[in-house]
């Protein structure tokens, strides 16, 4: 599974800043938060909305808080007291006990498969054993959103911390950010349910390889001084990049 961008930590941030309040939404649907795009982007840009509740509106405002955790602190280690820490800002005043491990059962919806209770150990290992193997930058990143949307390692906002976590690793390494299109929500959702069921992830992989992650093609750079009107950054269903000329 090969790396599809190859951008600098500069351009990797501007994309993510760029499609910050699409990235926002789509994980806000894919948590089944009942919001618009347009309502989701004026919550973003920092202003009230009328017809979302107050606890909706405090959801989409901790994912904004946890991205702008992680703009500020790139270059920090990813390691669990880093993911402890996005959790604490996406399950704020939401869950049962937020930036720290679950210590109890939980079980997952539409699926039989219970995740063992994490323990810091093994959860440090395991995300070791992804960093240190020999897949592409890219699969790592994938890698990461998968394990922690199936070790459930909070009380809850697990997939909204995981692709938080999954993106930090990315942008860092120049390989675009992972955002499930809402288009095709269906398909991720049963291919994500046959994961927990069975363990089988490559089909879920290839998935998201192919369609949750955008970056930007680059066709040619302009000489200094000449005025070139770049496009805007528009949220991909398949992993086209934006093509700035």
């Amino acid at each position: 599974m090969d790396d599809i961008y190859q951008l600098s930590l500069k351009e990797n941030l501007f994309l993510a800043k760029k499609v910050l309040a699409q990235t926002i939404y789509d994980s806000s649907i894919l948590e089944g938060i009942p919001v618009t795009f347009p309502q989701t982007e004026t919550l973003v840009h920092g202003y009230s909305v009328a017809g979302v509740s107050t606890e909706n509106t405090q959801k989409i405002l901790n994912m904004k808080h946890a991205w702008e955790y992680l703009f500020e602190h790139i270059s920090e280690p990813l390691n669990l007291s880093f993911m402890n820490k996005i959790n604490s800002f996406v399950s704020y005043n939401e869950s049962l006990d937020w930036g720290v491990l679950r210590y109890g059962e939980v079980s997952i919806s539409g699926t039989e498969y219970i995740p063992p209770i994490p323990t810091p150990e093994k959860i440090e290992s395991d995300i070791t054993d992804i960093f240190q193997s020999n897949l592409s930058d890219t699969e790592k990143g994938i890698e990461l959103f998968l394990y922690g949307c199936k070790t459930q390692m909070y009380w809850d906002g697990n997939k909204r911390t995981s692709n938080i976590i999954a993106n930090k690793y990315l942008i860092e390494k120049g390989r675009g950010v992972l955002s499930i299109p809402t288009t095709r929500l269906e398909t991720f959702g049963a291919l994500l349910s046959h994961f927990y069921s069975t363990g089988e992830k490559q089909d879920l992989k290839q998935f998201i390889h192919e369609y949750a992650i955008q970056g930007i093609t680059f066709i040619k750079k302009p000489e200094r001084g000449q005025n070139t009107d770049l496009p805007k950054m528009p949220h991909t269903t398949k992993n086209k990049g934006v093509s700035i000329k």
